[in-house]
């Protein structure tokens, strides 16, 4: 009865009339997380919004002043909707589990409204050390100083990384605060041992030569995601607004999943993250899902930043997550965009990649193997088959004198998209080959295996000699 009567107040014209009514849409985005593009940057850069506002009944004559706000991380962008100045924000599932806490602090009660992208096993958040740095893993990282982004959700992985480790976060390691524009130069000048943080910065740094990822949010298995919210006297006074909002983000999410290569780079001219760092989010087989519906992992993500947040005593009260995340509106969006919303909440698979294997032209029906190179020049990443498929087609490349703008490969265990380069390899008994994040997992393999670990450059030798 309640969920029914909720979707009337959605779905139903307005009983105040919003004729010749200038009414404010203002949106609080968070360009450089590049993750949160479908709830942002290209709503904004496409001018999608304007496609599904309301020109009709109650809104025949209204005008709408939109209004965009870009942030570096949610803890601002969370001052600015409690003050009134913004009606939507995105951001992670730690900030917006303050978000919520902040505006019940002030009496009044912010919307989770949606999920944008995430990751059931965490990845997106990650940790990294100088490329100098001998550690391979978080295990030697005790007695070291680890900079994060304060209240953010790398903040609440890397306590959860400490804890798994045994360690006191207040004896074992020096956590210092440091957001990521000064933890690069940080890294760079081996003024701090590691670096947590959140999308992209864990595939940033290491992208551009001066940082080497050594932990990946999956390891911790904690659900993470960024998502969207709304004040809630605005959601109630504009319900119809909030739909149109969600309608373009799902626009925008199948505009990525058609055209990752094409809509990487303009995530790249915006907002300076490399197009190929974009890509390893975006493209196929990427590190986190889009995925727009409340997965129960993802409510449970919610629930676990509100008990950090109480750990690091920033809430002395818990939020209703019954009430504070609301799918009423991004349901409305589905079924006004006619989308099955409980289809898609079942549906837990990746980003997929469809196509041949650019060497041989035959199907990819394997995906625990794939890799991919992006040849400078060309508007398409090639897919292959495997890692030696990959490998061997990149010597020829190379020869013929043609730039190669990255190479990538799936990772094994995780599945998740890595940067060639800086991973480990281990071959099996046929030789065959598979990628993993960190040494000792790749070690792991190679003795259950008996094969043998290999890093880029010798894994690309042996494609090459095997050829």
């Amino acid at each position: 009865m309640l969920r029914a009567a909720l979707a009337g107040l959605v779905l139903a014209s307005l009983t105040l009339s919003a004729q010749a009514e200038t009414i404010r849409i203002a949106i609080g985005t968070q360009d450089t997380t590049i993750n949160c593009a479908a709830g942002g940057l290209l709503i904004r850069e496409l001018g999608l919004l304007d496609k599904y506002l309301p020109h009709d009944g109650a809104y025949k004559d209204a005008r709408y002043d939109i209004q965009w706000k870009n942030f570096t991380s949610g803890a601002p962008l969370t001052n600015e909707m409690v003050a009134g100045k913004l009606d939507f924000g995105a951001m992670a599932d730690f900030p917006g589990a303050f978000n919520g806490v902040a505006f019940e602090t002030a009496g009044r009660h912010s919307l989770f409204i949606s999920v944008l992208s995430g990751s059931i096993q965490g990845s997106g958040n990650g940790i990294v050390v100088p490329c100098a740095s001998g550690v391979q893993s978080l295990a030697e990282l005790k007695g070291k100083t680890i900079s994060v982004p304060f209240a953010s959700t790398a903040h609440g992985m890397l306590l959860r990384a400490v804890a798994a480790q045994g360690w006191d976060p207040l004896r074992d390691v020096s956590i210092i605060a440091q957001p990521p524009e000064v933890a690069g130069s940080a890294l760079q000048a081996g003024k701090i041992d590691a670096h947590a943080d959140f999308v992209p910065f864990a595939e940033l740094f290491p992208s551009r030569g001066f940082a080497r990822k050594i932990y990946d949010g999956a390891q911790a298995g904690a659900p993470t995601f960024h998502g969207a919210l709304v004040d809630q006297a605005y959601a109630r006074k504009y319900p119809e607004i909030v739909v149109a909002y969600l309608r373009a983000t799902l626009e925008a999410n199948q505009l990525l999943a058609a055209e990752p290569e094409k809509y990487s780079e303009l995530i790249a001219q915006v907002t300076g993250v490399d197009a190929e760092v974009n890509y390893l989010f975006h493209g196929p087989l990427g590190v986190q899902t889009r995925d727009l519906t409340w997965k129960p992992e993802y409510r449970q993500a919610v629930g676990t930043a509100i008990d950090t947040l109480k750990l690091l005593k920033k809430a002395d009260r818990g939020l209703d997550l019954n009430t504070f995340i609301d799918d009423q509106y991004i349901r409305a969006a589905f079924k006004a965009s006619n989308l099955d919303y409980d289809a898609q909440l079942g549906h837990y698979a990746q980003t997929p990649l469809s196509g041949a294997d650019a060497s041989t032209g035959q199907a990819i029906t394997d995906f625990s193997r794939v890799a991919e190179i992006w040849v400078r020049g060309e508007p398409k990443v090639r897919h292959y088959a495997s890692a030696q498929s990959a490998f061997a087609a990149l010597a020829g490349l190379k020869q013929e004198g043609k730039g190669i703008r990255a190479v990538y490969a799936q990772a094994s265990d995780s599945g998740i998209k890595l940067l060639a380069e800086q991973a480990w390899f281990a071959s099996d008994a046929q030789g065959r080959l598979s990628a993993f994040l960190l040494k000792g997992q790749a070690e792991q393999f190679a003795t259950a295996q008996g094969g043998k670990i290999l890093d880029f450059t010798e894994a690309t030798a042996q494609a090459v000699a095997a050829r």
